[in-house]
């Protein structure tokens, strides 16, 4: 999916304000046919617009409680290798390919300091990063937010 048409927008919002809403609540809410509704959504959710539902829960919830974002530098012959390899530890969250000093930027949970001392030598034994550099997040100040710009696509 390149873009999301107003009708796309703001099956969306509709979805947002009330996740448990049946298709045929939601279609007649937006004034349209469910089948109209149901075909959206499922295209939608195939070409990744609508993410994974787990992206909802609270790592906290989980018993992981600290965030942290690592930079990590990689050696760039083996920087795949690296990527792959940080991606199937469970604790990071979210990963991202940067510019600057840092190949990497990961966000990861963690029990507490002593998990994430765990965590971050477990990525200094992976091959290919060379060093990291951990901040620990004392606060969410803003989770990550889309409606707003959703509401603008409305």
């Amino acid at each position: 999916m390149l873009s999301m048409d107003s009708l796309d927008a703001r099956i969306l919002l509709a979805v947002d304000d009330q996740p448990d809403a049946t298709s045929l609540a939601l279609a007649q809410r937006l004034g349209i046919a469910r089948n109209t509704l149901h075909a959206r959504l499922q295209r939608m959710q195939q070409s990744g617009v609508i993410r994974e539902f787990s992206r909802r829960v609270d790592p906290a919830l989980l018993g992981r409680t600290l965030v942290a974002f690592v930079s990590i530098a990689v050696s760039q012959d083996t920087a795949r290798g690296a990527t792959d390899a940080l991606r199937d530890v469970p604790e990071v969250i979210e990963m991202h390919s940067t510019t600057g000093e840092a190949d990497l930027l990961v966000k990861v949970v963690a029990r507490d300091t002593a998990d994430l001392h765990r965590i971050t030598n477990a990525f200094l034994a992976v091959p290919g990063v060379v060093r990291t550099n951990t901040v620990i997040s004392l606060n969410e100040e803003m989770p990550l937010r889309i409606r707003a710009l959703i509401e603008e696509a409305v």
